[in-house]
């Protein structure tokens, strides 16, 4: 055990220190604090320990602080010595560096001043940045040389050899596949310049064809019309009726311009004469057509076709000649102001279509085919001799009057031919 170190305390008692221990023999405190704690406190010994405890800490305490302000003073002096010597220190280092500096970088007399100006001052032939220049200029006149010799070189050496014969190669091809377009593309323009000139030219032929389809509609309508005005005064001269029936449909249809019914102005017709006007040519089958489909729309006994002009006709066909014994044509042109073949067609129509009906026996037919045969002789001589007057330039005033006779006398033979046919008309009215 380790021995106790007597201490020495300013009362009688004894106090020693036994290892973590304090031994205080005879203690006896005097202090009016702590004997009226002590009174005051349940437990005097646990009142008389926390006091000596509580103390010792204090003092413990109170002991540190001394030494930390001794330690703070202590430093403080320190740092003011050591300030003082710092600077002083520094101010000599201060003055060495600048008298170092001054040496080294001094304008006038520096070294490194001197050593700059003479490496890359601009009047300095050994220059570091003249001597650069030069070094660059003249490698890259060297590589500017060696890069020409190399990529003009069509050895293998030159990398840049394959990439050109490539691409010369390509340029070849691609300039050859633009020519090969450009001619097809030639090739394909003119084609349609050409197919665009062929489609203007039909353009063109189709505005000409409907400008002459309409006018020739026109036209067609106006002869028609004629063709009706020329009629109805015949008809009505004879008491037949006249209707034109261009535009009113038929049974199947509208063929057939105008109908003519015999006597109808006196009582029920006794037959029906249709009259086919065409302002065009027709071949012989196309008329022979188109009158059985106007005779067979219009439920007629009897067609003719009228055309302006002998040119118009059908081929290998004649006028006022009959065709299987119910069709003929006839040439009328309403700008010749003469109705005269007219009125024969209308009176061989008519003829033909009475005999037809003679259910009686009335009529003289031997002298009714007579009549007729003349009055066609005599019509053939006025086209004769209209024809004749067409191509003269002298006599015109003579062959004239002598038309005139003739067309009198064909007017006489139809008056005639009339008076024949009136005996079997009163037969059947009464």
């Amino acid at each position: 055990m380790e021995a106790a170190t007597p201490l020495p305390f300013a009362l009688a008692s004894r106090v020693r220190v036994h290892g973590e221990r304090v031994l205080v023999e005879d203690l006896e405190v005097v202090d009016e604090a702590a004997v009226r704690l002590v009174r005051e406190h349940r437990d005097p010994v646990r009142a008389l320990l926390d006091m000596i405890e509580i103390g010792a800490r204090v003092l413990d305490r109170e002991q540190t602080g001394s030494e930390v302000e001794f330690v703070k003073a202590e430093f403080e002096r320190q740092a003011r010595v050591l300030e003082t010597e710092f600077v002083d220190r520094a101010r000599r280092v201060a003055e060495r560096l600048d008298q170092k500096v001054d040496e080294a970088f001094g304008p006038e007399h520096g070294h490194v001043t001197r050593a700059l100006q003479r490496h890359f001052g601009d009047e300095s032939s050994v220059a570091v940045q003249h001597r650069v220049q030069a070094v660059v200029s003249e490698v890259a006149v060297q590589m500017r040389e060696d890069l020409r010799k190399q990529f003009a070189s069509d050895a293998e050496n030159n990398p840049l050899a394959g990439f050109q014969r490539a691409s010369l190669a390509m340029i070849k091809q691609s300039s050859d596949q633009q020519a090969e377009r450009l001619g097809a593309m030639t090739a394909e323009m003119t084609a349609l310049k050409i197919q665009l000139a062929e489609l203007r030219a039909e353009k063109v032929k189709r505005e000409e064809l409907a400008d002459v389809t309409e006018r020739g509609a026109a036209k067609g309508r106006t002869y028609e019309e004629a063709v009706f005005e020329a009629l109805d005064v015949v008809a009505v001269a004879r008491g037949d009726d006249c209707d034109a029936v261009g535009d009113v449909r038929g049974q199947g249809g509208r063929k057939g311009d105008v109908v003519v019914a015999i006597d109808a102005c006196a009582g029920p017709a006794r037959g029906r004469i249709v009259f086919e006007a065409k302002d065009r040519k027709l071949s012989k089958n196309e008329a022979l057509a188109e009158l059985d489909g106007a005779i067979e729309t219009r439920g007629a006994d009897f067609g003719v076709l009228v055309v302006p002009s002998e040119d118009e006709l059908p081929a290998r066909t004649h006028p006022l000649r009959e065709y299987n014994g119910d069709k003929l044509f006839v040439v009328y042109d309403p700008e010749e102001g003469s109705r005269l073949a007219l009125e024969v067609a209308y009176g061989l129509a008519r003829a033909r279509v009475l005999m037809a009906r003679d259910e009686a026996g009335g009529l003289d037919p031997a002298a009714l085919r007579a009549e007729v045969e003349r009055a066609l002789q005599a019509m053939e001589d006025v086209r004769r001799v209209k024809s004749q007057l067409t191509n003269a330039t002298n006599g015109i005033d003579q062959a004239r009057a002598i038309l005139d006779a003739m067309a009198s006398s064909v007017r006489g033979h139809l008056a005639q031919l009339d008076a024949l046919l009136a005996p079997a008309e009163d037969e059947e009215a009464h």
